[in-house]
């Protein structure tokens, strides 16, 4: 499935370059949201899902869906979804189409080769395709993509498939299955960020990733901006761990607000967390250090996780205008348990979460 609109772009990437998300096997893996992998058209060697050999592991394609056909086959009496079955990459490899997009994994060089050329673990990776340029995937999208959105006037989203798997002498086929306009709310479009007064607002930022408004987070978990030590950074992991499974456990989505890059690897520039540490987060706030200034990461560490949850993504920097948290009223706030570097605050009522995908901004209010 290829969008025209993409409300998680990470630079150089722009709203307006699109998102496709390719899976082998049947269209139904990708409809019922098993891994995939996620490129912009116009940027398509820039896998971001796979920046690490961790990430590409977690966020692979494992297993597909086809239809088990054989000669005895009785298409009279036989259902297509009893048809459809689930097959490993064992299966994609001995029947070939793994070769065009799979990757392969060598644990004794923690690293990943495009190609199935070396004896490892197989991943989906569709390297061969959008690196090796076997197939000019990425090119027919990003031309089908512009006129459709030229033509219906409207960001559209389309349906497609390809069979790599011909014979050798027979062309490649690309499908265009459907095209249809992209679903995106108007009142989002008329967000208008400027017009709240900051007093309101706990955050506000020009740099977001996501779209839309969300109503359900009456909980907070917060690193003490004032206390924080790079030193113990692992040390701030494990306390917001320990919130997060408690929150999970009853069900409450959160706001996570956290200083230095989420899921750093190198704990000094950042708070070194996996994904399943904060997990329940509904959004994420990222704001630099008080005593130095680092590169956001943007959700990078996460990007796969942060998309497929459709997690509100802020980051406050300080070469940004008008983007701030405010710190003195969040740690003015009574705390429901405070830890050495962390606290989680509840509140009556809820935040409320905006988020305007189009201009990549928004605003967190605080509880009326």
């Amino acid at each position: 499935m290829a969008k025209s609109y993409n409300f998680y772009p990470l630079p150089p990437q722009k709203s307006t370059d699109g998102i496709v998300s390719a899976a082998l096997g049947l269209g139904k893996w990708v409809v019922e949201g098993g891994n995939t992998v996620r490129f912009c058209p116009k940027y398509s060697s820039d896998l971001i899902q796979f920046h690490s050999v961790k990430e590409s592991l977690d966020s692979s394609q494992m297993e597909f869906f086809a239809l088990q056909l054989d000669e005895k086959t009785d298409f009279g009496n036989v259902t297509y979804d009893k048809l459809v079955k689930q097959f490993t990459l064992n299966t994609a490899e001995k029947d070939g189409p793994l070769r065009f997009v799979g990757s392969t994994y060598l644990p004794e060089n923690d690293a990943i080769y495009d190609g199935l050329g070396r004896n490892g673990v197989r991943l989906v990776t569709f390297g061969p395709v959008l690196r090796n340029k076997i197939f000019p995937l990425a090119n027919v999208l990003e031309l089908l993509l512009e006129m459709g959105n030229w033509g219906l006037g409207t960001p559209v989203e389309i349906e497609f498939a390809v069979n790599i798997s011909k014979p050798a002498g027979k062309k490649k086929e690309f499908g265009l299955l459907q095209m249809r306009p992209l679903v995106v709310s108007h009142e989002f479009e008329e967000l208008r960020i400027e017009n709240v007064e900051p007093g309101k607002l706990i955050c506000q930022s020009s740099q977001v990733l996501g779209n839309g408004i969300i109503q359900d987070v009456h909980d907070i978990v917060v690193v003490d901006y004032h206390k924080f030590d790079r030193a113990r950074s692992r040390d701030v992991a494990t306390e917001i761990a320990a919130f997060n499974n408690k929150l999970i456990n009853e069900g409450k989505p959160y706001l996570l607000i956290g200083v230095g890059r989420w899921g750093s690897l190198d704990p000094w520039l950042g708070i070194p967390v996996t994904w399943e540490q904060i997990a329940g987060a509904r959004a994420i706030i990222e704001t630099s250090f008080r005593d130095m200034a680092v590169e956001p990461s943007q959700g990078s560490h996460f990007f796969q996780n942060i998309t497929s949850f459709m997690v509100g993504y802020f980051t406050v920097g300080t070469a940004q205008r008008k983007s701030f948290v405010d710190w003195d009223w969040l740690m003015a706030q009574e705390a429901v348990e405070r830890k050495t570097y962390t606290s989680h605050i509840k509140f009556t009522n809820p935040l409320i979460i905006k988020m305007n995908g189009h201009e990549n901004k928004g605003i967190i209010l605080k509880p009326e």
